[in-house]
């Protein structure tokens, strides 16, 4: 019997480590090249890091920040999508179906307020930087 991958979990995943990519290691395994690439903007953001000087630091934290953007989109993404087309693309062989409560609402909520939160930030603090030179922080 094959295991059920739990639609509600993959979403929380996927909020809450989605910059790392265990959301997509949990949906398709070890092999998943767009897990290793949200997994690996951790090591390239530590290596800008330690190069970055001053005003440098949002640069240095973009592919983590840009990781953690698109993880927030996924995770709608995932979110959303209906219990039978799910169980179709991911359970198609375990037996059980998916029955998605409240908290998955509770949850897309909460994605849909962080994600916007730190989209405007990002996008906030790299026009000050850009335009300003970082004058307000």
């Amino acid at each position: 019997m094959v295991a059920h991958k739990n639609k509600t979990f993959a979403t929380f995943l996927a909020f809450a480590f989605g910059s790392l990519g265990f959301h997509r290691f949990y949906l398709c395994g070890l092999k998943d090249t767009w897990g290793w690439l949200h997994f690996l903007t951790l090591p390239l953001s530590l290596l800008l890091l330690r190069t970055a000087s001053g005003s440098g630091l949002m640069f240095a934290w973009a592919p983590l920040i840009l990781s953690a953007i698109a993880a927030f989109i996924e995770a709608l993404a995932i979110g959303v999508t209906p219990d039978e087309k799910w169980d179709a693309r991911h359970n198609p062989h375990s037996g059980k179906q998916s029955d998605s409560g409240w908290l998955i609402a509770l949850l897309l909520v909460l994605t849909l307020g962080v994600g916007a939160t730190v989209l405007i930030a990002a996008i906030a603090r790299a026009f000050d930087l850009l335009l300003t030179g970082g004058a307000y922080g």
